[in-house]
């Protein structure tokens, strides 16, 4: 056994010697240059695995796993039309023949934030269309600038397309209230009349210095922060325990791919919009307008209806007791009559 452990020993040494001798370099220059490789192997995949552990952790994390394509459209409630800069997700209901309102929705929320509205203004006797913007619910999320023109595009499309030419009565809520504004201030004939239902408007502000990094934005919205927007929701209520599935409801939008790059686009495309003129304009104007607002909204408080109606001297305010921010959803019973009467009244 020794003797054979003698010879392996000697053709081990021997075929060792053999290479070091045809590399024709020293053994221990060899030695240096395998300790290199061996480093240099080693620091390539540490630098791998660098990279492929963020990029594994944000496709582990990312909640929009899913294309907005044609096969998610059919399991959608509602109608689709294809316009300029994408599909449009929307609900037209009520008598053919009754008058055009339009429920323009908030942020970021679908138009199922209409529900009760809807559904009592086409029981009226009302022709009522609400829809998604782009990015939002079920319509596409155009890889784009989302500015205030884009958003005035998707709505003055949607009205021409179902052939809404006439006059027609604008309903915004939050957001929407921008949206109604500006699209009321550019057509001012094809708007009878305007509803505010606890708006916002565009003024000039500011973003944080992430934003102008859409790379590291994305990655980090989407590990640390994308996943919370739909818990946050109900903080709009005054009652958020009488909305159990309210954040279960938004999470069916945030799964569609674009969501959270709309989000940014919509951010830094209009920092620096100001609404002030558009509003003195919209002022202006003889038609009537409505104030609705939730007493203890936290996101857009009350107090700020008082600037609003010195906007505009021939609106009337509804005060809403016991409501946060979506005071047609927290005390529909008193927020659809009285639009319905205003509604009624203005035809008159």
């Amino acid at each position: 056994m020794e003797k054979n452990h003698n010879r392996q020993d000697t053709l081990i040494i021997g075929i060792h010697v053999s290479l070091v001798s045809g590399s024709g370099l020293p053994p221990a220059h060899l030695e240096r240059i395998i300790t290199r490789s061996a480093r240099w192997i080693a620091c390539t995949s540490a630098a791998l695995l660098l990279v492929a552990a963020p990029v594994a952790v944000y496709r582990l994390a990312d909640p929009e796993r899913l294309e907005l394509d044609d096969a998610a459209r059919q399991t959608a409630p509602g109608r689709f039309v294809r316009l300029t800069d994408g599909y449009t997700h929307y609900e037209l209901g009520g008598s053919e023949s009754g008058r055009v309102v339009v429920l323009a929705a908030g942020f970021s929320v679908p138009y199922y934030i209409w529900d009760p509205t809807f559904t009592a203004l086409t029981q009226a006797g009302f022709r009522v269309l609400r829809y998604d913007y782009y990015g939002r619910g079920y319509s596409d999320r155009p890889d784009t600038n989302y500015t205030q023109d884009f958003y005035i595009r998707q709505l003055t499309e949607l009205l021409n397309a179902l052939k809404m030419t006439g006059p027609l009565d604008l309903v915004g809520l939050s957001f929407g209230g921008s949206v109604v504004t500006t699209f009321a201030d550019r057509y001012p004939d094809r708007v009878r009349s305007l509803v505010y239902v606890d708006p916002s408007f565009r003024t000039p502000g500011a973003t944080s210095p992430l934003a102008s990094l859409p790379f590291a934005w994305d990655f980090l919205t989407a590990v640390f922060d994308e996943r919370w927007w739909a818990d946050a929701q109900p903080r709009d209520f005054l009652h958020p325990e009488r909305f159990p599935d309210w954040a279960d409801r938004y999470r069916v939008q945030v799964q569609y791919r674009g969501f959270r790059r709309a989000r940014l686009s919509e951010l830094v495309s209009n920092v620096s919009v100001d609404q002030r003129e558009e509003l003195a304009r919209v002022g202006e104007h003889p038609r009537p307008v409505l104030v609705v607002w939730g007493k203890q909204d936290p996101s857009v408080p009350f107090e700020f209806s008082v600037s609003l109606l010195e906007l505009m001297p021939q609106g009337r305010l509804l005060a809403v007791e016991s409501s946060g921010h979506l005071p047609q959803l927290e005390q529909p019973a008193v927020v659809n009559p009285a639009l319905i009467e205003f509604l009624r009244q203005v035809s008159q």
